[in-house]
């Protein structure tokens, strides 16, 4: 865990499927934090603050819904948030709700597939935060049985719906992601152990045991990314782990991480994290509270 991150303890209790918590306050004050518990967080009237998930870094709207992944730090900070009546509605769950082979079955193949998505932190559209507002808001009046179909069914509609992104990079964390395919997964695990060397695609195509061509378009439909995003996603999750706990210069990291032009991975890092490394690094490490 970085030292930065405080490790937050939930209320939440081993007897309990969920714990939900509305506030409303003037000011972001709980620290960069992480938990076992999966959570979701819907933020209003908070325009202008700071959200950091993984090592995702973004000014907030006026409405906003996450999906934060088991022990992926997160939070929400003042910055330049004006907003005096920020409501903040917090529904935590438990990582095994849903056990592993239940979730395999077809029907929950969505939610499966989200709550993988979770473990790098889920941004849902403007719209469908809009629309799942009021149900979770009203989620907290309900109790028993019928409370546990209707977070099902949220969970549901939320894993449904479109235009939803994911804000960390993979390698960010430690957590283990299933891509639902062992030639995929063999490729990222190469790619992980050999991120700081130049990985071609010939080497990953013979490691899948397929030909460039046909491994360029299985990559990217699996995974929605070209092999070079994929293997770049590796290397800036690891260049911000060693920004955050590492006193290494930038140019360092770069080339610890296998980038080699400096003109390539400034403009590369910028296109992904909307900042510089050197912001990156005081953007994150501004955050260092302990609790």
């Amino acid at each position: 865990m970085h030292k930065n991150v405080s490790r937050e303890i939930t209320p939440l209790t081993v007897h309990d499927c969920f714990m939900i918590f509305s506030r409303v306050k003037t000011e972001f004050d709980f620290p960069l934090h992480n938990h076992e518990e999966m959570e979701l967080n819907l933020i209003m009237n908070a325009k202008g603050a700071k959200r950091i998930v993984g090592d995702h870094i973004a000014e907030i709207d006026d409405l906003e819904l996450v999906l934060v992944g088991s022990n992926l730090p997160h939070g929400w900070f003042n910055h330049h948030c004006e907003g005096k009546e920020i409501k903040e509605v917090t529904l935590q769950f438990h990582k095994d709700l849903l056990d592993d082979k239940f979730l395999r079955r077809n029907q929950l193949s969505n939610i499966r597939n989200m709550f993988e998505n979770a473990k790098r932190g889920v941004l849902f559209s403007s719209e469908t935060a809009e629309r799942i507002a009021q149900r979770l808001m009203n989620l907290s009046t309900q109790n028993g049985f019928a409370s546990i179909l209707e977070l099902l069914s949220i969970l549901d509609d939320l894993s449904l719906s479109p235009d939803s992104k994911m804000l960390s990079d993979a390698s960010f964390t430690n957590e283990e992601y299933n891509y639902n395919s062992r030639r995929i997964e063999k490729v990222f695990e190469y790619m992980n152990a050999n991120f700081s060397n130049a990985v071609t695609l010939a080497e990953v195509s013979k490691i899948a045991n397929m030909p460039e061509a046909s491994f360029s378009r299985f990559i990217k439909k699996r995974t929605g990314y070209t092999f070079v995003d994929s293997l770049n996603e590796i290397r800036l999750g690891h260049v911000s782990r060693m920004l955050i706990d590492t006193t290494q210069s930038v140019a360092e990291i770069a080339y610890k991480c296998g980038f080699n032009n400096m003109a390539n991975f400034n403009r590369t890092f910028k296109s992904k994290k909307g900042c510089t490394p050197k912001e990156f690094r005081e953007n994150y490490l501004g955050k260092r509270v302990f609790v």
